[in-house]
């Protein structure tokens, strides 16, 4: 059996992978970096998702000789011209402070008009073989933006984004529910035939 790894320290990721794998019916044993503890986190010093997800990729497959997967995701705000774009878990100055970043945005779009407030979640996510082979593919979850957070659930700018055709944010969603429409859902998705392909 093939493995690889998830560059990533959170079991949710990892069992939404996993889901997907098994789902597609590849026999894949998928660990996170939590298998390597020796292995460092890589600073994401690109000026893009996918540049962000190949760095984290092609390291952690240099460092440990086995196929990686890497991915990167944030908020893309329309009339902000993409913005928060990379910045989005440090939008506000502190990185992962998630109350701060939603607030300032909140408060930056305080003026715009309902039919201006467009957004999307977007997903870049990349595998990276130890010889350098790598492939990238993204995802996006298309929406608007409320005026106030709702909802308990997700993480980040979940309680503000609103999906295309539906009454209720992300954060309002089960997790299986945004599991089938999420931007990060949707890359991994993509990533199925990429891994057939390359781990077969």
């Amino acid at each position: 059996m093939n493995r690889l790894i998830l560059a990533t320290r959170n079991p949710g990721k990892i069992v939404e992978l996993r889901q997907i794998l098994t789902d597609a019916a590849l026999d894949i044993e998928l660990v996170g970096t939590d298998a390597y503890p020796e292995i460092p986190d890589v600073k994401e010093t690109g000026v893009t998702f996918a540049e962000n997800a190949l760095l984290k990729a092609h390291a952690l497959a240099r460092a440990t000789g086995l196929p990686a997967v890497a991915d990167d995701s944030g908020l893309c705000v329309d009339v902000l011209g993409g913005a928060p774009g990379i910045f989005s878990a440090r939008w506000s100055g502190r990185h992962g402070d998630d109350r701060a970043n939603l607030e300032l945005l909140l408060d930056q779009l305080s003026d715009i008009a309902d039919e201006h407030r467009g957004a999307h979640f977007f997903c870049a996510a990349a595998l990276a073989l130890p010889d350098g082979t790598e492939r990238v593919v993204e995802g996006r979850l298309r929406g608007t933006l409320r005026r106030a957070p709702a909802g308990t659930g997700g993480f980040g700018y979940d309680p503000v984004l609103q999906p295309l055709g539906e009454e209720r944010t992300c954060a309002e969603l089960t997790a299986e529910e945004k599991n089938a429409i999420s931007h990060r859902g949707e890359a991994f998705r993509g990533l199925v035939p990429v891994v057939r392909e390359l781990l077969g």
